[in-house]
Parts: structure tokens; sequence; C-alpha cells
């Protein structure tokens, strides 16, 4: 089963007004495992950069001035991305991009069947508690140190493990899903049975001559004492 973890970087937070993608990172799975095949570019979003959102990313007009626009890289990216499942964090934010530059650029959308949004699989599996990226890795254990801006690349690749955590660990990795192997007839060999001889552990008269010595020399022992 080969599933797409991505994130995207925007100018802002609607496509309809304006923003445009300036980022996107995609790690592939298969069968929840990374295989270590990624997809990462940077866009120019031909408009300025909000500081709002230069202060989440990091991503300067200077920065994404030499960039390509995103209609350069579609066929690249549609390529890698498949037929997949694509798994994304808040997945209607990234989709909405995605298919807003996809129609800019007259291209058919992603279909929306496609989509899986972990910060829903959370919701469902942990009600009340913080679903953001960050509260997910910490819940699960999973290293964010690096994670001092947002990055698309970077963020997809912890919400990859984040995803699998939410789904029931790496267990599917394992083969656990695989068929039985076939049964087939064994003949079992058995060692023949080795039978000891009893021991004897009975005193022999010397000691219990020295026992009895030995219990000449006690004085009031505890045994020969009456109860009171």
């Amino acid at each position: 089963m080969r599933e797409i973890v991505f994130d995207t970087e925007t100018t802002g937070f609607k496509f309809s007004e304006g923003d445009r993608l300036v980022e996107i990172g995609c790690v592939e799975l298969v069968n929840r495992v990374e295989t270590g095949a990624t997809f990462h570019r940077y866009f120019n979003p031909g408009r300025p950069m909000p500081k709002e959102a230069e202060a989440v990313h990091g991503l300067s007009d200077a920065f994404l001035s030499d960039k390509p626009a995103f209609h350069t890289a579609i066929d690249e990216l549609l390529d890698f991305l498949g037929d997949s499942p694509l798994v994304a964090h808040n997945a209607s934010f990234d989709f909405g991009f995605l298919n807003g530059e996809l129609g800019a650029a007259k291209r058919d959308p992603i279909s929306l069947t496609r989509m899986v949004d972990t910060l829903a699989i959370a919701r469902s599996r942990h009600p009340g508690a913080k679903h953001t990226l960050d509260a997910l890795c910490v819940r699960f254990g999973i290293d964010r140190s690096r994670r001092v801006l947002h990055g698309a690349l970077l963020d997809a690749q912890l919400l990859s493990q984040v995803y699998v955590e939410l789904m029931g660990g790496r267990q599917i990795g394992f083969g656990l899903d695989s068929a039985p192997a076939e049964v087939t007839d064994t003949v079992e060999i058995v060692a023949p049975l080795r039978v000891r001889p009893p021991r004897q552990f009975s005193a022999s008269e010397a000691e219990l001559a020295v026992h009895a010595a030995f219990v000449g020399t006690l004085k009031d022992p505890l045994w020969g004492q009456s109860p009171t």
C-alpha cells in the first residue's frame, strides 16, 4: 500500500483571496514505512510575502525571488503523487491550495476522496487533547528538535511518523498482515527418556555420632526448655 504524506507552506490562509503556495514537501510510505523517496520544491508566489507568514516559515521575498512558478513543476509533482492516498494535517487547507494552484494552471483538481486528514484522526482517537503537529510529536515521543520554523518537507517527515502512530504503530511493517505460512506434515523426533536411579540421603553412623557430639556441647538449647 503506497501513501504520500505531504505538507505545504503558503503566503496566507486563503487561496481565494490571493494567497499562494510557496513550498511543498512529500514523503512516500509503502505499508506505512518510509521508503526514502521524497519530493520537495519552493515556488515563487508572484506576490509579496506577508511578514506574518514569513515569521512562521522563514521564506522571504529575497529567498523565493529566483524560484520557479508552481506550474513549472506540476507534471513532476503529479508523477510523484500518482494515484496514492494523500495524507496531510488539516488536509482541507493543503488540498485547497494544491487544487487552487492546479486550477489556476488549467489542470484537473485532485479528488478529495484521496484525502486522509490526520487532524480528524487525532481528534477522534484523542478527544480533548491538543492536536497540533508539535503536540502529537510530544505524545508519541517523536524528535522535533529540528523544527525551529515550519518547513514543508520536515513537517511531512514528522507527520509521517505521527500518522503511523495514529494508525496503530509499525505492526503493518512487520508483516503481521501477510498470509499465514503453509502448514506441511512434520515428523517429531523425541529423544529417549533417561531415568536416573534414586539417591539415598540417610546419614551414616559416623555422621550421626558427630552430630550427637555437637549437640552435647550446646547449653540450654531451645528444644530442651519447657513451655511457659
